[in-house]
């Protein structure tokens, strides 16, 4: 599974969602939608682009590998 780090990264840089949502142009509800998240099941491209141009970031910084237990597969 992926976990989702965005409200990880979000913390560390000290940015709240109506800040990235303004860095973003992303809807501020949109930005509450993915920071509360756990696992990622699917991103667009061009979204996971824009959070780590406004993040200043790479993709691995927002995601983390584990693997699935066996009740997950």
């Amino acid at each position: 599974m992926i976990r989702w780090r965005l409200a990880v990264v979000m913390a560390d840089r000290n940015i709240s969602n109506k800040e990235l949502a303004v860095l973003t142009g992303m809807n501020p509800r949109s930005i509450s939608r993915l920071k509360t998240r756990r696992y990622l099941t699917r991103i667009d491209a061009a979204t996971l682009n824009v959070l780590c141009k406004s993040l200043n970031c790479k993709p691995g910084d927002l995601m983390d590998y584990e693997e699935d237990s066996p009740d997950q597969a």
